[in-house]
Parts: structure tokens; sequence; C-alpha cells
């Protein structure tokens, strides 16, 4: 058995009890006694991998992107496999969180994605076409699940109009963690991963308005929103959109939409008279011309928005009480 080497891979029994009561103490909160027996672990076992993986580990859930990075650095230089490690995302999210993108890219790459741009590349890594997924905002906090477009594994710019309790706004690019909690699925059969927000990694100039609106038909409402993309900005009916969910049901594999006719989500926990898909129905029939609408966009331009939006069909659409709220 190899001391330095790759060949050992049963840590001893004070190292297991250590880092097991670490984890314990990590589920609590306690990060600093828990950094504590994970250092004394390391020092136990320092040629194990697990043993700095576990550190990184700790230090991503402090948000210490220095210490994680060294910790993540000293894990992968003891793997004994060559690809698909988390040990090297763990990497690449410290590293983009620091900014650090040649090691962003040799990360992504040692965990076998195709990163654009050769290996003398030194910007941040564009172009890796990862799609749509959604993110979970504040989730120790009052936890909402959003859309966004992955700019790379561990970064999402939001695109959806966060509710102003999760403290984000349209247009913010999150740190998010590498491990999925949940899906979301639509009527054509995709489906989407849920990621968690660990941190804001970029903010938006863009502020968050709440306005009422009386929209006759869902064109109506569709216009307000056609309008808003098409000056660069964006409006989301939040009557329709938001559902209100447990943590066990956010957390599964969701539709991602209320469906069709008269069906009625068992998974929407909303009430009559409250944001959500059942609590914006009405006796006898679908569509409530009353809409809570999230607006993202600057004040100098959002009440001529709405103006426009009226002046365009002025006997089927009116707007009131708007605020600034985020």
């Amino acid at each position: 058995m190899r001391i330095f080497g790759k060949g050992r891979h049963r840590p001893s029994a004070s190292w297991r009890q250590a880092t097991d009561r670490a984890f314990t103490l990590i589920g609590d909160g306690r990060y600093e006694d828990a950094g504590a027996l994970l250092t004394r672990a390391a020092d136990l076992e320092p040629w194990l991998s697990e043993s700095w993986f576990n550190l990184a580990l700790l230090h991503k859930f402090r948000h210490d992107w220095e210490q994680a990075r060294a910790a993540g650095l000293r894990a992968v230089a003891l793997l004994d496999r060559e690809t698909g490690a988390p040990d090297w995302w763990n990497v690449g999210i410290a590293a983009t969180a620091l900014q650090d993108w040649p090691l962003a890219r040799r990360a992504w790459q040692a965990y076998g994605l195709r990163v654009p741009g050769g290996p003398g590349a030194s910007g941040e890594p564009v172009g890796m076409d990862l799609g749509s997924a959604a993110v979970r905002l504040s989730p120790e906090g009052e936890a909402e699940v959003v859309w966004g477009r992955r700019l790379d594994p561990a970064r999402i710019e939001v695109l959806s109009i966060p509710l102003p309790s999760s403290g984000r706004r349209w247009g913010e690019v999150v740190l998010h963690d590498g491990v999925p909690h949940g899906e979301r699925t639509t009527a054509a059969g995709h489906a989407f991963p849920v990621f968690d927000e660990i941190e804001l990694w970029a903010p938006s100039p863009v502020p968050t308005w709440v306005v009422l609106l009386e929209a006759a038909t869902e064109d109506d409402r569709d216009a307000l929103e056609q309008l808003a993309a098409d000056a660069g900005f964006a409006a989301e009916d939040w009557s329709s959109s938001v559902r209100l969910l447990c943590r066990l049901c956010s957390e599964s594999r969701m539709p991602s939409d209320e469906g069709d006719g008269d069906h009625l989500d068992p998974h929407d926990h909303s009430e009559p008279g409250h944001p959500g898909p059942l609590g914006h129905r009405t006796d006898g029939q679908l569509w409530a011309p009353e809409r809570e609408c999230g607006i993202a966009a600057p004040a100098s331009l959002v009440r001529g928005l709405l103006d426009g939006w009226v002046a365009d069909s002025p006997d089927s659409r009116d707007w009131r009480d708007l605020e600034e709220v985020c």
C-alpha cells in the first residue's frame, strides 16, 4: 500500500469518525466546528483526495472561494481517474466565483465537457450552448424557482422576473451548485434541471415593478409581454406564472405549466385570491381580467410602456398601482 500515491482508498476509523461528525455539524450550520474536524481528517489522511474534496465542499458552503480553490486543487491532484470526478466540478465553481477563467476552463475540460476556445484562451468561457435551466433562488429562505439561460456549468442568467421576496432581479447572473434538486418538464416531454443558487455573481441595474393590469383577454396580456420584450426588457403575468409549492413538490419532477381546461394541478398549494394558477381562477371561467404583473424595466421607460400598451386597445386594457419592489 503506497502512502503518497493513489493506491490507498481505505481511510482510518479516526478519519471516518471525524468526517461523519463534521457533516452532521454542517447539516446543523456549524461550519466552524465542522472545519476543525475536516482539517483534522486531512491531517490524518493527507494522501486521500476525499480529505481535500470535503474541505473544498465546506469552503463552498461558506463561500470562501480562495480556500475552496486551494483545497479543490489538492483533491484533484490525488484523483485516480482522468475525467468526470465531482472534485473538478467544485474546482470549476470556485474558479468561476473568483473569475479565474483559465482554471475554470481546465476544470470543465477535466470533468469531460467541451469548452470553446483554445488552450491559450484567458477570457470567460462563452458559447457553451448549455441551453435553458431553472434555478432555485434563496434556497435556504423563501425559495423561488425561476427560468434562466445557462452561461456555463456554474452560472445562470435569470430570464424570469423573480418575486421581490427573493431579492433578485431579471437579468442577474447567479452562481449555482452542480447537483440539481428537482426537474421541470414541458408538455413536449423535455426535462430541465433545477439548480440551487449559491450566490449572486453579477447584479442587474434593472428594477422590478409590480402593477395591476386590467386585461380583457390573454391576448391583451400577451401584448404587454411582447411590448416589453421588444424594448429589450421583460413583463411577466405573475397571476399565471407563480405557483406555491411545498418543498417536496419543488424538489421533485414537476410540470412547468398548469395544463389546459379545468384541470387542477394537485401540486399547486395556492388559494383563491393569491398568486398562482389556482389562486386566480374565478367561478365558471379560467381567465380573470385583473392580473398582477411583474415588469423589469428602467424607471424612465416603465410608465410609457404601460401607457403605450393601453393606447393600442383602450377598451380592453388598463393599469394601476405601479410600484417599484426590488
